[in-house]
């Protein structure tokens, strides 16, 4: 035996939810349903209108491109003038170093050269035939001719004829001045 009360309240309380459980159900497929913009391929771009936007933007972005190109323009110029600097710089030393290198040669060529005219010729061939052919064949040129004769006619041939080639190479007028 079951006992249903039934009151009227129970009943307009179920009236009641089964109106706002079909309220409910009605607002359900409106708050999903979206609308979805459709993508404008019926309305095709105006050619005017894309070539009227280019040409108005155009001027400022070949400002902007000249203006980067003018600061990496400038930026170059910095490191060439910075590279310039450095190099006139170390063509200075070098040709304060060069200066004084040619200044010392020549007074030591010249001590040498004052040494080896006072020498007798069988000593000064004995030493000469020791040292570079080419600092021989410098000495032998500023001695007066009869004595670089008699110092060559006591070097051994094969010395005699190196010096001697170096000797002719240094007038020959094909070769070049520029000591590269």
């Amino acid at each position: 035996m079951t006992y249903r009360l039934s009151s009227p309240l129970s009943g307009l309380r179920r009236r009641l939810m089964l109106i706002a459980a079909g309220c409910t159900m009605l607002a359900l497929p409106s708050a999903f349903a979206q609308e979805v913009a459709a993508p404008a391929v019926g309305i095709p771009a105006n050619g005017d209108e894309i070539q009227q936007f280019c040409t108005n933007i155009a001027d400022a972005a070949r400002d902007q491109r000249y203006l980067l190109q003018k600061k990496d323009l400038e930026k170059l110029q910095f490191d060439i003038d910075e590279r310039i600097a450095t190099l006139e710089k170390r063509r200075s030393e070098y040709e304060d170093w060069l200066k004084r290198r040619n200044d010392f040669l020549k007074q030591a060529q010249i001590g040498l050269v004052g040494i080896y005219k006072t020498m007798k010729a069988d000593a000064a061939a004995s030493k000469l035939e020791l040292v570079n052919p080419g600092v021989a064949a410098a000495i032998l040129m500023q001695l007066p001719p009869r004595q670089s004769s008699l110092i060559l006619s006591e070097m051994s041939n094969e010395k005699a004829a190196v010096v001697t080639n170096v000797i002719s190479s240094a007038t020959d007028p094909d070769t070049s001045k520029e000591p590269s």
